[in-house]
């Protein structure tokens, strides 16, 4: 007798803008399974779960290749709400509730009940009211389904973020007709003791018949719950396994297992050495939300180009963020053996270090603003550059001239394609958004250049530009970068050595030459590797 699979993808195929995300993906999920989904960043999973779920991006994008069956109809997924009414109900990431409302008000919202009343008898069913005791009565039986205990009448505001996360799951499995369940990265906002209630509460569910697709970048989690594993690696499924046939290892390995393009690099005319520290950090904490540091030790060589990776929520991330003081940080951080003050980025600054940080819209670039004043302002702050004499003593206004000029030049070494100079940043694109930042941080004429997810979003060809960019700064000016980023290939590409972060601590510091093998390892917390030279 054949299966029966609630949730099943044909040869699914998605275009962005002539870049081919998503490569003729095939997957099956059952009732009652719990089917994991794992992946580097930009493999593909969230753009596979906005298909399932019909999010608009997908279809203002020109839409998709392939089909999706609903317990073995073909079906065509065209909205949200179209998808809820198959049955999909999706557990996003970032929280979708409404703070000042209470818990049964977030569960019951667009659902509500009411009943009728003298004046609804006379004028009709709109002049119903709310049946608060029915709504609260189905919010405690979606508790019960999970195994938790929540007052009805509590506001949201007052939660803790763990029971935010089972509000949002209590809202989907309280829509009577939900066979599938999509969880994206349900506990990355979780503590662990938080993430493991959740894992309970996710096989409560799968043993009343609800399939899960469970979208998760701890791998631990994955082996802890899942009956099925499929691997994601750059928009390509690599395989789909059963638990019983899968190891961690085997699917960190299998995660970022490729073929390595080691660069051509250009020779240095003096190579890095363990006798030459320009920084050392020693017990540094970081507290970063999902990216928490925790006692991590490192030393970086003068002039290397040194790479920081990890899988998702390890804290790799959290490492320059603290160091330059955009989250709370302690512990110890010297440069040059002159220690640096933490959470005082005007000091991490003029010590002579310079941030690109992973967020540019919202941290790295004023975007409503010019090209050239993104490009100066840090400098004009922090090194009072560019900057002339007023008619009043001690007054100093900008140098438009000079300004302008050196826009120009930062225009034209890093060809970002713009109108010119005034341009708003806004209006470029993200790989010469990516540009300008690069441009600032050039400009500090930092010795250290902390960078992190630098191609992150922009498409390849401007990727390329980028990492071009890091080596020629490295080998011409022999600037000192520490480059994070999810993308391990361009971390073996161009790096001199890679710390791999796991649970908020270095784990081990590879070769970029090292088998795909000893880079799940360590990434996987399962194998320390010695700090190489």
């Amino acid at each position: 007798m054949p299966e029966s699979y609630v949730l099943e993808l044909k040869g699914i195929t998605k275009n962005y803008f002539g870049t081919t995300v998503l490569k003729g993906i095939s997957l099956s999920v059952k009732a009652g399974e719990i089917h994991a989904l794992v992946g580097e960043n930009g493999a593909g999973k969230s753009t596979l779960m906005n298909l399932i779920f019909g999010m608009p991006v997908i279809h203002e994008t020109g839409g998709f290749e392939g089909d999706i069956f609903i317990d073995g109809q073909k079906v065509n997924i065209t909205s949200p709400r179209q998808a809820m009414e198959l049955g999909i109900g999706m557990v996003h990431q970032e929280f979708m509730l409404l703070p000042g409302f209470t818990v049964t008000e977030n569960i019951k919202l667009n659902r509500e009940l009411s009943k009728a009343n003298l004046v609804s008898k006379t004028f009709g069913s709109s002049f119903e009211t709310l049946d608060y005791p029915a709504m609260q009565n189905d919010t405690s039986l979606a508790m019960k389904k999970l195994g938790l205990s929540i007052d009805e009448t509590s506001l949201v505001a007052g939660l803790p973020v763990g029971y935010m996360q089972f509000v949002e799951i209590a809202r989907e499995i309280d829509k009577k007709n939900v066979r599938l369940l999509v969880f994206d990265e349900p506990t990355a906002v979780l503590t662990e003791s938080e993430a493991e209630y959740l894992i309970t509460a996710m096989r409560l569910l799968a043993a009343q018949g609800i399939a899960i697709l469970f979208i998760t970048h701890r791998l631990d989690e994955v082996m802890a719950c899942s009956d099925m594993i499929t691997i994601l690696r750059d928009g390509e499924m690599v395989t789909s396994i059963s638990r019983s046939n899968a190891s961690l290892e085997r699917i960190a390995e299998l995660m970022v297992g490729r073929k390595l393009e080691r660069a051509q690099l250009p020779p240095r005319a003096v190579e890095p050495h363990d006798q030459d520290l320009i920084l050392e950090l020693n017990n540094l904490q970081v507290q970063m939300p999902g990216e928490q540091v925790r006692n991590l030790n490192l030393k970086v060589r003068r002039g290397e180009i040194l790479g920081i990776g990890g899988l998702a929520g390890q804290g790799k991330i959290g490492i320059a963020n603290g160091v330059m003081g955009l989250y709370p940080a302690s512990g110890e951080v010297y440069k040059d053996q002159n220690q640096i003050k933490l959470n005082d980025s005007k000091d991490a600054l003029q010590s002579g270090m310079a941030f690109v940080s992973e967020d540019r819209r919202g941290v790295g670039l004023l975007v409503d603003e010019s090209i050239a004043l993104n490009i100066v302002l840090t400098s004009i702050e922090a090194q009072q550059k560019f900057l002339r004499p007023a008619v009043l003593p001690g007054v100093r206004l900008i140098d438009k001239k000079s300004v302008r000029s050196y826009t120009l030049k930062m225009i034209k070494d890093l060809d970002i394609r713009c109108t010119g100079p005034n341009q708003p940043v806004r209006r470029l694109s993200g790989g010469n958004q990516q540009k300008v930042c690069l441009a600032r941080a050039f400009t500090l004429k930092p010795e250290v250049l902390w960078i992190s997810e630098p191609t992150r979003g922009i498409d390849v060809g401007a990727k390329q530009l980028v990492l071009d960019l890091l080596v020629q700064m490295n080998r011409e000016y022999g600037m000192t970068i520490i480059m994070t980023s999810s993308e391990l290939t361009e971390l073996r590409r161009i790096c001199d050595r890679i710390a791999l972060v796991y649970k908020g601590r270095v784990a081990g510091i590879l070769r970029p030459d090292a088998s795909d093998l000893e880079f799940g390892l360590v990434m996987a917390g399962k194998k320390t590797a010695k700090e190489v030279g």
